[in-house]
């Protein structure tokens, strides 16, 4: 099979069946093998009704359905899973994202040996305050935070080799980072097109300005797991030993120089009055701290368990 194309969808009955049809078209204008695979995030309206009605008169719509809205990173996690296309495209369900852009993608990936294409959205239709520059900002700091080049680290439209989302764990909102998840996994050759960006059809967007608070948190989680995810002790522990031999060594000062006072009849003061004392005192506590945190994260490391995210309600063609 030749592509695999995953959409992620929550509440979007009205665009489903147009951008079935379109891509439907793209593919056999370019003669690909592909499946279509919706993943219905708990939609409360129509749209696995939708979707059910596309499956009966195409045998390449699939579709998976969860319980409840667990968010966009697990439905992709879920429509990662299941692909089996050589190339996996990846795109919002609002119309937003060209399906034209769709050979192209395949051609990057597939002929010129890319592991991931990203899409960027150079053009935009949104708000310039509540969107635009928040966007542009959020793209300079995971830029220079992961030291992936790409101007558009949030756009839908993606491609991938199979290769890649079957290694890649998209978990809690990390979708926007999946270029940086690819990076950690060894998958460097990354590459960027220019995309079409369209207005909204239909509906409403289902983010607001929080996403942008929530995506700078996740890239501060992101930067410490690349870094020290495998082995926090090396983080906390050296943290901490440092901080309790800061804390120690001025303890020890502390206690030395009230000794040499004494020996020499100088007027000295206790050591429960001198400021300093319970300044070392809490460098040391907060520095023992840190190690037993990171003690306490090698265990955890070598004793977890893996847990699904998200619970599957029904599937479709598969």
């Amino acid at each position: 099979m030749n592509i695999s194309v995953v959409i992620p969808l929550l509440n979007e009955q009205d665009s489903l069946k147009e951008l079935h049809d379109w891509i439907a078209k793209v593919m056999q204008s370019n003669h690909f093998s592909y499946e279509l695979i919706f993943i219905d995030d708990g939609s409360t309206d129509e749209s696995w009704e939708v979707i059910n009605d596309l499956s009966n008169k195409n045998k390449a719509v699939k579709g998976i359905r969860f319980h409840k809205n667990f968010g966009k990173s697990q439905a992709l996690h879920a429509g990662f899973e299941k692909a089996q296309g050589d190339v996996v495209i990846t795109m919002d369900a609002d119309l937003q994202d060209s399906p034209e852009e769709i050979p192209e993608l395949y051609n990057m990936i597939i002929k010129d040996k890319l592991d991931l294409v990203s899409g960027w959205k150079k053009k935009r239709y949104d708000s310039v305050l509540s969107k635009n520059l928040p966007s542009k900002l959020f793209n300079w700091a995971a830029r220079k935070t992961s030291g992936v080049k790409l101007h558009d680290f949030n756009c839908g439209l993606k491609a991938y080799n199979i290769n890649v989302v079957k290694n890649i764990d998209v978990n809690g909102e990390m979708h926007r980072y999946i270029p940086v998840l690819s990076k950690n996994a060894g998958f460097i050759n990354i590459g960027e097109k220019i995309v079409k960006h369209q207005a909204r059809k239909y509906g409403v967007t289902k983010f607001g300005m929080n996403r942008f608070i929530h995506g700078f948190l996740d890239l501060i989680t992101i930067w410490f797991i690349s870094r020290f995810g495998k082995r926090p002790m090396h983080l906390f522990g050296a943290l901490g030993a440092l901080m309790f031999f800061i804390g120690f060594t001025a303890a020890g000062y502390i206690g030395f120089m009230k000794l040499y006072k004494l020996a020499n009849n100088l007027k000295t003061i206790l050591v429960t009055d001198n400021p300093w004392f319970y300044i070392s005192l809490v460098t040391m506590i907060i520095g023992t701290q840190f190690f037993v945190a990171g003690f306490l994260g090698e265990i955890i490391l070598r004793t977890k368990q893996d847990k699904k995210r998200y619970s599957i309600k029904d599937e479709l063609n598969f």
